[in-house]
């Protein structure tokens, strides 16, 4: 598994965590230091954090990918489309949370299933609305 981090370097321990969470070793660390220019358009620059990622387009739809996204929210929703866009699938993301104390750290809270979401969520297509001709 390749973890494509674009958030806080991860440490041995969090790698670890991941493994755990996941099931499987991580093969390979790929840290993508993202700094935005909040004034400049950020599809531009998303797409070039992703090229630093330095895969294939084979690779970008055959390696077993985890994402860290960034914690800014409106870069982390880019990224994603971006990430669908070349592998085909929304890619599982690793939720890291604060841990109380000083200095700030950080820990690998779970592994969000984006993909298996998405799913589940086709299946709820239309629950609660009312079929044409059945109005109250």
């Amino acid at each position: 598994m390749i973890i494509l981090n674009f958030s806080h370097p991860l440490t041995p321990e969090h790698v670890a965590q991941i493994e755990a969470l996941a099931g499987q070793p991580v093969d390979r660390v790929i840290e993508i230091p993202t700094h935005l220019d909040t004034e400049a358009p950020f599809g531009p620059q998303i797409t070039e954090l992703v090229e630093r990622a330095g895969l294939s387009p084979a690779e970008w739809q055959t390696l077993p990918l985890l994402v860290v996204p960034p914690a800014l929210n409106f870069a982390a929703v880019l990224l994603i489309a971006e990430l669908h866009g070349r592998t085909g699938y929304f890619p599982p993301c690793v939720r890291i949370k604060p841990v109380p104390g000083v200095p700030p750290r950080y820990a690998v809270a779970e592994i969000l299933d984006l993909q298996g979401q998405r799913e589940e969520a086709r299946g709820r297509r239309g629950v609660g609305i009312r079929e044409e001709g059945s109005r109250k």
